[in-house]
């Protein structure tokens, strides 16, 4: 690995990432001091409207059943759409910085010149992606404990279901982030490369909520990977989602792969 292109990428993301880490960790430490709050004041007679738990069937894509306890509210401190939308823009705008952004800046003629290869700068940019997004779920989970630990009645901590759950959710940022990648090295222009991304994020998004409702969406709801991304059957099962996570990861590597070949044979022209 090249240390000058980590560097140099480093140099480039430190401000954003760390400007979306923090406002994710807000996020969820709002999350975690005002669920736990909601949580006391819930009564059991919301679970006789249909429309409660239909809404919380499509925020959290599985049935809650017949009673609605701690493990749902701690569930959705982290499928809730701001949370994801959060990660999902962090990995789209970091994805699309090389090679399409500097297509579009005009300076991928310099960057190319160094004394590296397209494959070298690909993986140099994979690996600060990644490591961004390890420091960006880190501090998600630091705000959401320091949010639970300012209640007066915190929900029970459980480490493994935890544990479990933000790998899972790594691996959501891993399969967003091979998509952004992909669209990134086939584009030219960035907004509209960060456009076709979260459009096809929203598109997933819309299906997985769509699926709890609706026939014919539930039939092709394997296709949005909301689907493979379930906090509230891991926090009750408290068991490895193997085979989501495998899909996900699946997804985004070979997604990330190809993204890595268009560019490393595409013909580039800044003029």
């Amino acid at each position: 690995m090249n240390r000058g292109l980590l560097l140099k990428s480093l140099h480039e993301v430190w401000v954003i990432s760390g400007l979306f880490a923090v406002a994710l960790m807000i996020v969820e430490a709002l999350l975690g001091y005002v669920l736990p709050t909601f949580a006391e004041q819930f009564s059991t007679i919301w679970l006789d409207l249909p429309f409660v738990k239909n809404m919380l069937r499509a925020l959290l894509g599985v049935d809650v059943g017949d009673q609605i306890g701690p493990d749902v509210f701690a569930s959705i401190a982290w499928v809730h759409p701001v949370v994801l939308t959060i990660i999902a823009a962090h990995a789209t705008i970091f994805a699309t910085r090389v090679p399409v952004g500097e297509i579009d800046r005009a300076t991928i003629d310099v960057l190319l010149g160094l004394p590296v290869s397209r494959w070298g700068l690909y993986r140099a940019e994979l690996a600060m992606f990644l490591a961004s997004g390890v420091f960006l779920i880190a501090l998600a989970l630091v705000g959401n404990r320091i949010g639970s630990l300012l209640v007066a009645t915190p929900m029970p901590f459980q480490a493994k279901s935890t544990l479990i759950m933000i790998v899972n959710l790594f691996c959501l940022y891993i399969a967003a982030g091979g998509l952004a990648w992909l669209v990134s090295s086939l584009s030219e222009r960035r907004g509209k490369a960060i456009a076709i991304v979260f459009s096809i994020l929203l598109a997933s998004f819309l299906l997985s909520f769509l699926a709890e409702f609706w026939k014919p969406a539930d039939t092709i709801s394997f296709l949005s990977i909301l689907t493979y991304y379930q906090p509230l059957i891991v926090i009750r099962q408290e068991q490895w989602p193997l085979g989501d996570m495998a899909v996900l990861l699946i997804l985004g590597t070979v997604m990330w792969t190809a993204g890595g070949i268009c560019f490393a044979r595409r013909d580039i022209c800044t003029v």
